[in-house]
């Protein structure tokens, strides 16, 4: 039997955490990719983080990084984000999942070199633009692809096909991800759209104006209030951003049918087919244009979630797993 070892070292959680708002994009590809690799039997999976407890969830075995038994020495071995952590197991196939571009100059300050250059690890992008952004000296040893999908519940999410939506906007990325530029742009949308709100992450510290213009925050909840908000709004805003290598928020989105706007900064531009399931606007004229066509047009609004009616359940975590066991079988 195969044995599977993940490490990470974010905070403390395990699976039982999944539909928690403090469990970010990171945390829900390890608890996914672990769960659908514990159905295969021939693995025997095991995950060492922070968790407080030492539990086994859905075949899988949560252990506390303190816990790590030096005879227990995994075939495959996966580091989320983080090189030094390789160092705590003795392996010969190792890998490094990344979560970002992560130049080289931030990866010497993080001081993660010497661990990398001793383990050797593959490593494992999220999409092109990832693949293709993250430096030759940052990947050495060589890189895959393996694009993430969204939690179950967002397939499996019964959609409405006939209703029409308000006329409001989310975004449900952090604010350093250009919210700024959004909310700029957003002054002219609401002058053309003005029963429009845009609703965006807490916290965030919305000013006189900004609550003029209709921009209102998020109550963040659970995952299943979360479906049925942005399931409720009739586009997703996201301009993008050099930091981002997949952007789970806007797979959520088109899982749930909403067309997004973006500039394709970033990995955004994998996420839209423009035209088909929103838009990837060349500049900030056509991004505000784009979203108040969707906004205030119903005819194109109900053509684009059609298209990505078509487009649902492309891809879930039963692929990942599949693509993930294709790669280290690899090597």
């Amino acid at each position: 039997m195969k044995k599977i070892y993940f490490v990470e070292k974010t905070i403390p959680f395990n699976s039982l955490d999944i539909n928690e708002p403090f469990i970010s994009g990171s945390e829900k590809t390890l608890i996914n990719i672990t769960n659908e690799l514990s159905k295969f039997k021939n693995f025997t999976i095991k995950v060492f983080n922070l968790t407080n407890n030492k539990k086994i969830i859905n075949n899988v075995e949560w252990n506390n990084l303190s816990d790590i038994n030096p005879n227990d020495q995994p075939d495959v071995l996966i580091s989320m984000s983080d090189a030094n952590l390789l160092s705590l197991f003795k392996c010969k196939k190792n890998y490094l999942w990344s979560h970002s571009v992560q130049p080289f100059e931030k990866f010497l300050r993080k001081k993660q070199l010497f661990s990398f250059i001793k383990n050797k690890p593959i490593m494992i992008l999220e999409g092109k633009y990832h693949y293709d952004n993250r430096s030759f000296l940052t990947s050495l040893f060589g890189k895959k692809i393996l694009p993430i999908a969204v939690d179950y519940e967002f397939i499996n999410y019964d959609i409405n096909e006939k209703l029409l939506p308000e006329k409001n906007a989310i975004f449900t990325t952090r604010s350093d991800r250009n919210l700024d530029f959004l909310l700029n742009c957003w002054t002219s949308i609401k002058k053309q759209s003005v029963n429009s709100y845009l609703y965006i992450n807490p916290p965030f510290d919305l000013s006189k104006e900004h609550l003029n213009n209709g921009v209102k925050l998020r109550v963040k909840s659970d995952k299943n209030d979360l479906i049925k908000e942005i399931s409720s709004k009739r586009v997703m805003l996201n301009p993008g951003h050099k930091g981002e290598v997949f952007c789970l928020a806007a797979e959520e989105a088109r899982e749930l049918c909403v067309p997004i706007i973006t500039m394709g900064i970033g990995a955004l531009k994998e996420r839209v087919d423009h035209g088909k399931t929103g838009f990837v606007a060349k500049n900030k004229n056509e991004f505000i244009d784009y979203t108040v066509k969707i906004l205030n047009d119903d005819d194109l609004f109900m053509e684009l979630r059609k298209n990505l009616l078509k487009r649902r359940n492309i891809r879930s975590y039963k692929d990942v797993a599949d693509d993930f066991i294709s790669i280290v079988n690899e090597n």
